[in-house]
Order: structure tokens, then C-alpha cells, then sequence
């Protein structure tokens, strides 16, 4: 039995805000109770002050329960993070599914006009097929996300049906992955990170790394000796103003290691979390467990490595402690301890860190489409055949258009047809042209569609459906065009894609307008391609009794009562009723 997506969030959000409730009376509570400790350690201390024993015992009780409450407070924080995050995320997903969703991401930098079909059929910016679908949290999950999207892969669309399928079901897994993604807020982006991490060359010298090595434990046997009164204190005021000398003339190299590696602090203490869900999280299909075992490594998880990693960091940053900065390095090094495990680690998984930023961005994506998949029960996944030679598709309508108005068409086509559609403005040619291309980039990335069932054989697409002239490139908008049919012309020599084309040639005049389309389509008809070709000239209909792959379909509209109505259906033959003239007069322009 399939779920109400929007009756499931709403439960969801319910359930957690009676849990984040719950949870701040706890942070209260802890946080109280670490107030009265400390309040009762100081009263103590005051009260029991000239009895040493007994005030060195209370301090110590006092100081490891504030400890306590503290680390409990700061966990019981986090988890309230987690908790406003995943009712954020059940707060998101009700609003997209009423179609609220123009606050979200466009995707606008993803947008490029010459790409094969991505500009026509709006997959980026305001209102786009990305910012209605995209959920991922990294910034490397978008791009890799905008790529499936516009790459026109064509193959084991079945495995990835089969993943999108299992993750659909795995909501709250789904949503703690997003959660966890979302609490740490990343300004540099994981390939500048990788660059950095891949051309990484080790700047501190060996005899460094050996004297830094050595140099704490001569400090610790140093004090060891001082304190049984064996040497002078004398000895450890030099040794520390060694160990300042020694820092002080590496300084410059640390600081250029820190200032380099602290950029990736914030990356990687959220990719190790995300790791660690992924690695710890049961697979079934076999594209998730393909990339889950790219984590596994011989001695360590990849969760684990980077987290060290994180721990590094975090133990670097201190060097801005003042404490830190002067005993620190005084009588351990710790700039130098921690630039050499920094440097250590990247020789180490330079080579390799790329396959787990990489498995990131794939289950970012993937958490993607499995929440698009639970989002839309009443879409069907397309069924491949690789025999059928082309589409059938019925009740096939465009999942951004509210589905209790959207009128949903039957659509057959066979390989090598071409179908002329014709019909009056604003009758819906463009928006089941837009339908169509939708339908296949979706089954190319394995997503369901919105329709009732949907039989095809895997097909590239491309497009020309809104052609601009450039002032920039000092084109004409005829020029421009010609290029866009001459760029298609080039693709289908070489591989077979299913073409839609909107209204060609408008740049020219009627007569050469018919006299070029027809040339045009006659050529793709010899080709190997299948296509859709909207026109206002019914003209082009004729070819229909010129070549056997040719047949003419169109969209209507009636006057009735002095009003327009379009009942949005495909129907076979040519377009009778045009009503441009009929809407010139009735928004009284002539």
C-alpha cells in the first residue's frame, strides 16, 4: 500500500516536535543541575576552606560533574539541532508538494543555453524541474545532480530504478542523512578541498619530523626529573625557551600548512558523519552497495580516517589558544606535531580521498530521487524495451502542473516517425513538447514519470525549442537558429536521439519559412532519429503523404459562447481553428 507523502510529513513533523519538546525540558533540566553544581562546589570549597583534603576532594567531585553535565548538555544540543533540521526537512517537503517551492535552489549556475535539451525544457532556474526536485545538501551533490540531469546516459537505467526504489523506501534514514548534511555549514567548496589535498607536497624536512618527535619526551623526562628534585627548574626554563625558538623558526611553514588544511575543517567534519551513515546503513540494490563498498578499506573505515582527520584539525586550530600557542609549542611543538600529522595523513589518502568525496555526492543524489520516487506514489517507472523501437506512453502529463487540472495525453510513437503537431496558441503544443522531453530524461536517470504506464526504449534526447539571437556574439536570432539545427543534424549522424523541435525556421519569412522546414524535416526523416516538430504552418502537414514515418497530430480550440476553450488533448490530423485573430480582437488590439 502506497503512503500519502503529504499526510506522512505532517505525522513526521508532529512526532518530532513533540520529541524537540521533550528534549529542550532536558537541556533545561541539565543545564540547571550544572548551574547548582557549581554553585554547590564554590559554596564547598568556601565553606570547607583551610581543610585542604577535604577541599581538594569537593573540587574534584564538583569539576568531574560539571564535566559530565557539560559533555551531556552539549550532546543533548546537538541533538536539538538534528531535530529542527529533520522538522525543517517535513516543513520543505509539504510545502513542494502543494507546489510551493520558487525558495528553494534554482539552480540557476547549472543553466546553459547551448546544452543538448536542458535550456528548452526548463531542468534549471526559477521554476525549474531541478529546484522542484533537488534535495541534496552538498554543493558536490548539486553538480553531480545537474549532471545526471543533463548528461543523457542511457545505460542500466534498471539499476538505477532498483535504487531509487529501495531508497525511496528508506524515509528516515533518508532524512538523517539530509540532516546531518544540513547542521555543518561549509564555505569551500570539496574540490577546491581535493585540489588542495591531491597537489599537496610535503614542505617539513625529515630532521624536523625527528627532532619533533623527540622533543616531548625529553620535555615530559625533563619535568619528571625536576619534580623529584633531581635537576633545577632552571632546566626546564631553557628547554621551554628552546622549544619557542625551534616553533618560531618554522612558523612560517605551519602557518601556511594550517592556514591550507583549516580550510577543510568544516568538509570534512560532515563528510565523516555522512560516511558513517552510509558505511553502517544495510544496501540491497546493487548500485548502492557497488558505491558503499568503494568505502572499505583494508585496516580502517573511511568514516573512521576522516574523522581523525576532523580530530587533527580541531587539535590545530588551537594553536590560537594562548595557552596553546606559548606552552604548547614551548614544551611539546604542538604547531609542528600537528602539521606533521596533517601532512602524514595526506600522503597517506591523497591518492584515495577522491573515491570517498565522491561516494558522498552519489548517495547525496541518490537521497534525491528516492525522495522524489516517495514523493509522487501515483507516478509509474518506465518499463524498458529494448525491442519496442520507440514510446508508448498513457495518461502521460508533466509533473510540475497540478495534477487535479493537468490534462494527461496518450502518446505512441514508433522508431523513425516524426509527428507533425500543429494547433492554435496557447492550445498546449509547447507544454506536451516540454511533457515529452521531461518523460525521457526522467527514465533516462531512472526516475518514475508522471504518468500511468510508460513502455520505451532508451533514447537520447535533443532539443530546439527556444533559439535567442546574441548581442554578445553579434548573431542574428536566424543565425542562431540555423546553428542549433546544424548542431543536431551533427549529433544525429553519428547516434540516434529522439528529436523535439518547436516552431523551426521562425526567423525568415512564410514562404522560405515552408519552403526550408520542409527541407529540413524531409532530411531528418532519412535519418535514424524519432521526433516531435511543433508548427503554426499546416503546411508541413502535406509531408505526411509524402513519407510513410510522417503523421500529423494537433491541439484544438473552440469559440463557444464568445470564450476560448482548449481542451489541452492531442488528436490525430491537422489543426483546424487558429485564434490569433479571434485573441487580437478580444483583448480589444485591433
Amino acid at each position: 500500500m502506497k503512503r500519502n507523502p503529504i499526510q506522512f510529513y505532517s505525522q513526521e513533523k508532529e512526532v518530532l516536535e513533540t520529541e524537540l519538546s521533550s528534549l529542550k525540558k532536558s537541556i533545561y533540566t541539565v543545564s540547571t543541575l550544572r548551574f547548582l553544581v557549581f554553585a554547590a562546589t564554590v559554596a564547598g570549597i568556601y565553606l570547607l576552606f583551610g581543610a585542604t583534603t577535604e577541599v581538594l576532594l569537593v573540587s574534584f567531585i564538583g569539576v568531574v560533574l560539571f564535566v559530565i553535565l557539560l559533555v551531556k548538555s552539549s550532546n543533548l544540543q546537538a541533538q536539538k539541532q538534528l531535530l529542527i533540521s529533520k522538522i525543517a526537512i517535513n516543513a520543505t517537503e509539504i510545502e513542494v508538494l502543494q507546489k510551493n517551492f520558487l525558495h528553494l535552489d534554482s539552480g540557476r549556475e547549472f543553466m546553459d543555453a547551448n546544452h543538448y535539451y536542458s535550456h528548452d525544457i526548463d531542468l534549471f532556474g526559477k521554476g525549474s524541474f531541478f529546484q522542484y526536485s533537488n534535495r541534496t545538501k552538498t554543493a558536490e551533490g548539486a553538480k553531480l545532480y545537474a549532471a545526471q540531469l543533463t548528461d543523457n546516459h542511457i545505460l542500466e537505467i534498471e539499476k538505477k530504478q532498483e535504487a531509487i526504489k529501495e531508497l525511496s523506501e528508506k524515509i528516515h534514514w533518508r532524512q538523517h542523512f539530509s540532516a546531518v548534511a544540513s547542521l555543518v555549514k561549509v564555505r569551500f567548496s570539496a574540490a577546491s578541498i581535493l585540489n588542495y589535498i591531491q597537489g599537496y607536497k610535503n614542505s617539513l624536512s625529515n630532521s624536523t619530523r625527528i627532532l619533533t618527535a623527540i622533543f616531548p619526551a625529553v620535555s615530559l623526562l625533563l619535568m619528571t626529573l625536576v619534580g623529584i628534585g633531581y635537576l633545577s627548574f632552571s632546566f626546564i626554563v631553557y628547554w621551554f625557551f628552546i622549544g619557542l625558538f625551534f616553533s618560531a623558526s618554522q612558523i612560517k611553514k605551519t602557518s601556511t600548512i594550517y592556514n591550507a588544511s583549516s580550510k577543510a575543517k568544516e568538509t570534512f567534519k560532515q563528510y565523516y558523519q555522512l560516511l558513517e551513515e552510509i558505511e553502517k546503513e544495510s544496501f540491497e540494490s546493487s548500485l548502492l552497495k557497488e558505491h558503499q563498498q568503494k568505502l572499505a578499506t583494508e585496516k580502517e573505515k573511511a568514516s573512521l580516517i576522516f574523522k581523525k582527520f576532523s580530530k587533527i584539525l580541531d587539535a590545530f586550530d588551537q594553536r590560537n589558544n594562548v595557552i596553546i600557542a606559548v606552552v604548547g609549542n614551548g614544551l611539546f611543538l604542538w604547531d609542528l606535531q600537528n602539521a606533521i600529522k596533517v601532512e602524514k595523513w595526506i600522503s597517506t589518502y591523497k591518492h584515495t580521498v577522491k573515491n570517498w568525496f565522491d561516494v558522498i555526492a552519489f548517495f547525496d543524489v541518490q537521497n534525491t530521487l528516492g525522495n522524489f520516487c516517495f514523493n509522487h506514489p501515483t507516478f509509474v517507472f518506465p518499463t524498458i524495451n529494448a525491442n519496442r523501437k520507440g514510446i508508448e506512453a498513457r495518461e502521460l502529463g508533466h509533473p510540475l502542473l497540478n495534477s487535479e487540472k493537468r490534462i494527461d495525453n496518450d502518446f505512441i510513437i514508433n522508431k523513425e516517425q516524426f509527428f507533425i503537431v500543429t494547433g492554435a496558441n496557447m492550445a498546449g503544443k509547447s507544454t506536451f513538447l516540454r511533457t515529452v522531453s521531461l518523460a525521457i530524461v526522467m527514465s533516462n536517470l531512472g526516475l518514475p514519470v508522471c504518468a500511468k504506464e510508460l513502455e520505451y526504449a532508451p533514447v537520447k534526447l535533443i532539443t530546439s525549442m527556444r533559439t535567442s539571437d546574441s548581442l554578445a556574439d553579434d548573431e542574428s536570432y536566424f543565425y542562431s537558429e540555423l546553428k542549433r539545427l546544424k548542431f543536431i543534424v551533427e549529433q544525429i549522424k553519428t547516434e540516434d536521439y529522439f528529436i523535439i523541435l518547436d516552431e523551426i525556421l521562425k526567423g525568415t519569412n512564410s514562404q522560405d519559412k515552408a519552403i526550408g522546414s520542409k527541407k529540413f524535416v524531409e532530411k531528418l526523416t532519412t535519418s535514424k532519429s524519432t521526433g516531435i516538430i511543433a508548427t503554426h504552418d499546416v503546411s508541413l502537414c502535406e509531408l505526411e503523404t509524402a513519407f510513410k514515418g510522417v503523421e500529423n497530430y494537433f491541439f484544438d480550440a473552440e469559440i463557444n459562447n464568445d470564450e476560448l476553450y482548449f481542451d489541452y488533448t492531442l488528436k490525430k490530423g491537422v489543426c483546424q481553428n487558429m485564434n490569433a485573430s479571434f485573441l487580437l480582437k478580444k483583448m480589444e488590439i485591433i
